[in-house]
């Protein structure tokens, strides 16, 4: 090998020497810039041109998630209709102080910067520059889950109400609005009275202001809606199109109670079985029940309706004027009523005294989908399955005082000539009767027979709702020996069945199965608790 001459080695060695003396210096990147509005701490977007917002840079998963809703358009939504965008509606789809705890004149109101546009974390969790200043410092900003119209400071009211989207204006006035008290002992039953119940359920651990508040939430938008975001349309927790009990938004509080169960003194009343009803799977099965399960699976679950509970129940529109076609007043869909009340201008109210007709209810949930051709269509069947319902459920019985108590002087129908004769057919044993599977059936789809029955007058599923009561009645006279029954039932019993005229909606759910007609029912203890 050839020597390397001196001034060569000398070279070299500099070289390794300037190598292992040079400092690399590895610097952060700015996690958040300079707010617009320096007064207020709203940080906004780090990268407009992306929508990255500053949160997202650590809170990756929630960035993700927020993306795609409609949320992250919000102003494009406002700049789309130009010169019609009122200059008040920039509040609502901007970084302000609207749906937080900020006050005064912040954000995007007071500081027209492109980083404050859109309806990002911080409209619901307040200004995040002390967070990301010092991320380890105890507190931060933790939004509230509660909302009312009078409220409207820090919460999803100070945007989503008023006549253009009377969200929880409408809301306010429905039954999810109100907290039922748990029965004593019952701890399972939070998981759908309770709004904090119902998050814990379903394993959101997000923290927000009343998670460990003893007082006790309704529930409220943040229990059905992702405030992050979801894989479901209007960022709901659930699907509101699955057919799956287990999947359906909806279903997984309204379906517990669905046939009776032995061994516990509730067990002939039904618990918001609305969903099993609806798929065609509630109630006791008696001995000759026919229901042909190929077809009559389900009926307001058919391929026209393949929103479910939401396709009648979650209707939304805007009521223009006839004459001008100038906008009155929105309804969203949040009183929760498929054939509400209306009020003087056509929207949908609370109060449910009015009569069942077209001119005072509106009809457009069952004239949406194409089901029934007109409201007087829909009017008509309405009355007709109600007039059949009644009358085999009266034959059944009628609770003449009103105390959902089957009393044996009083009350009239089969089920009360059966307690005065046999009361022991009425025992909370672990085997249901011929009697006890009849008075589920009347409480869960009879007419003037609620108590906490399916509360549809039939609509769920007139086809099973008629199905059961027929067999029941059939049942309660072969097995007690009984008078036949009124002129009236017997005309409804000579006829066939008849079957709807819309395919199904079909799933793999276990619920098609038809139970045997007559079940001797495991002990309560051996049942799920939410069931």
């Amino acid at each position: 090998m050839p020597r390397l001459s001196r001034p060569l080695v000398f070279l070299a060695a500099l070289l390794l020497l300037g190598c292992t003396e040079e400092k690399i210096v590895f610097r952060d990147p700015n996690t958040f810039n300079p707010p617009a509005d320096a007064q207020s701490g709203f940080l906004g977007y780090f990268t407009v041109s992306n929508k990255r917002t500053t949160c997202g840079g650590c809170h990756i998963a929630h960035q993700r998630d927020w993306a795609p809703t409609r949320h992250a358009d919000a102003y494009a939504t406002l700049a789309n209709l130009g010169s019609q965008a009122q200059p008040f509606c920039f509040s609502c789809h901007t970084v302000t102080e609207k749906g937080n705890s900020a006050t005064g004149t912040v954000g995007h109101d007071a500081v027209q910067d492109t980083s404050y546009r859109d309806v990002q974390c911080e409209s619901c969790h307040g200004p995040g520059l002390e967070h990301v200043e010092e991320p380890d410092a105890e507190g931060g900003q933790v939004p509230r889950a509660h909302v009312g119209v009078a409220d409207t400071g820090a919460s999803c009211a100070s945007c989503h109400s008023g006549a253009h989207h009377p969200f929880v204006d409408e809301w306010e006035q429905s039954g999810h609005a109100e907290v039922l008290a748990a029965p004593a002992g019952r701890a399972e039953c939070q998981s759908c009275h309770t709004g904090q119940g119902a998050l814990r359920a379903w394993n959101v651990n997000t923290n927000y202001v009343e998670r460990d508040d003893p007082t006790q939430l309704p529930i409220a938008c943040a229990v059905c809606h992702d405030p992050h975001g979801s894989a479901n349309g209007k960022q709901l927790r659930y699907a509101i199109d699955n057919p799956d009990p287990e999947q359906n938004l909806c279903m997984r509080c309204h379906i517990r109670r669905t046939e009776p169960v032995g061994g516990s003194a509730q067990g002939a009343r039904p618990h918001a079985p609305q969903g099993a009803v609806l798929m065609g799977s509630a109630g006791f099965r008696p001995s000759g029940f026919t229901y042909d399960t190929s077809r009559a699976f389900t009926s307001h679950a058919s391929e026209r309706n393949p929103r479910l509970c939401a396709g009648c129940h979650v209707l939304g529109y805007e009521i223009t004027d006839s004459l001008t076609g100038a906008f009155q007043v929105a309804t969203t869909g949040h009183l929760f009523k498929a054939t509400p009340c209306l009020g003087a201008q056509g929207q949908p109210i609370a109060d449910t005294s009015c009569a069942r007709t077209v001119q005072a209810r509106s009809w457009r949930s069952c004239t949406n989908s194409g089901c029934h051709a007109s409201p007087e269509a829909a009017a008509s069947a309405f009355a007709n399955n109600v007039a059949r319902l009644q009358a085999l459920s009266d034959q059944l019985w009628v609770d003449a005082d009103n105390d959902e108590t089957i009393d044996p002087t009083g009350d009239t129908g089969y089920l009360p000539q059966i307690k005065a004769g046999r009361p022991a057919e009425f025992t909370a044993d672990a085997t249901i009767t011929a009697a006890e599977g009849a008075e589920f059936n009347a409480r869960m789809v009879g007419i003037g027979l609620y108590g906490n029955g399916d509360n549809s007058y039939g609509v769920h599923n007139p086809f099973l709702s008629e199905a059961l009561l027929r067999a029941s009645v059939q049942e309660l006279q072969r097995t007690y020996a009984l008078t036949a029954p009124s002129a009236a039932v017997r005309r409804i019993l000579e006829e066939p069945m008849k079957q709807p005229s819309v395919a199904p909606l079909r799933s793999g759910v276990k619920s098609s199965t038809m139970p045997p007609a007559r079940v001797s029912v495991r002990p309560a203890s051996l049942r799920t608790a939410s069931r």
